[in-house]
């Protein structure tokens, strides 16, 4: 099987999103047959291109992708299981269509980039967003809600419903992502969900895979280490918390980790 890191290492530009999220898929799923779903990309892309008759207009493309994938094929945001771990491994939101925004983000823009019609990934907060790759386009789409077309105004109204609050809509929150953010996003919501499930094991899996996007990323290494602490391996515990400390000796958890290494002693 082709390792995470080696489909992840590369320039951003060539990373294969859909591949790299099938790879840590079949961590979980070790059946998965990751060409299998690629093809599948392939013949949903190949059947929107086919109705487009080289009709490349943004509006038009987005409605025609909109149709095809959430009105004919039924994909939808899992609005009743947000928090099910299912929702973040692609392969199980191509089968079930059915995911959260990111998941399902990847989804369109692994069809986009098939037909050619670039997207890029707008990470705001508390909801993933994606945007055409054109200047000035204005707009972006909400794959969580059957390809809502949304404009700057709506995304600010968005993160005010998200947070029940007066949330400010800064300019970097429509930023777009890379491909290395956009694979730690996903990682990352699994990360917390086996946590609260207090599936460690699969927590400290998803830790590794994190490590392997972002070498020596300190809070990374913190929370493995707090992970073996909590499954009593003492020494892989000291090891990353002393390391933790090494790089970010001022943190202001500092004193916390330390008096957790002075029980270990």
């Amino acid at each position: 099987m082709q390792s995470f890191l080696q489909e992840t290492n590369k320039p951003d530009h060539k990373i294969n999103l859909a591949k790299a999220a099938l790879i840590y898929a079949k961590y979980e799923y070790p059946r998965l047959e990751i060409g299998e779903y690629l093809t599948t990309l392939d013949i949903i892309s190949q059947r929107i291109k086919d109705d487009l008759h080289q009709e490349l207009y943004p509006l038009k493309v987005i409605k025609t992708i909109n149709k095809y994938l959430f009105k004919d094929l039924g994909f939808k945001g899992n609005t009743n299981n947000y928090y099910d771990p299912r929702n973040s491994y692609l392969n199980e939101v191509i089968d079930k269509k059915m995911g959260i925004p990111i998941s399902l983000s990847v989804i369109y823009l692994e069809i986009a980039k098939r037909i050619n019609f670039p997207m890029v990934g707008i990470g705001m907060p508390g909801h993933f967003l994606i945007r055409p790759e054109f200047e000035n386009v204005g707009i972006f789409v909400d794959a969580f809600n059957q390809g809502e077309i949304l404009f700057k105004e709506d995304c600010q109204i968005k993160l005010q419903e998200i947070y029940q609050q007066p949330v400010t809509l800064e300019e970097h929150f429509l930023t777009p992502v890379s491909n290395q953010q956009i694979l730690g996003r996903m990682l990352t919501n699994l990360k917390y969900i086996y946590l609260n499930r207090q599936e460690y094991p699969k927590m400290l899996r998803i830790i590794e895979l994190l490590l392997q996007l972002f070498p020596n990323h300190p809070l990374e290494i913190r929370d493995r280490g707090l992970l073996y602490y909590q499954l009593r391996q003492w020494e892989k515990a000291t090891t990353d918390l002393q390391l933790y400390l090494s790089i970010l000796p001022t943190a202001e958890d500092a004193q916390a980790i330390g008096q957790i290494l002075q029980q270990m002693r």
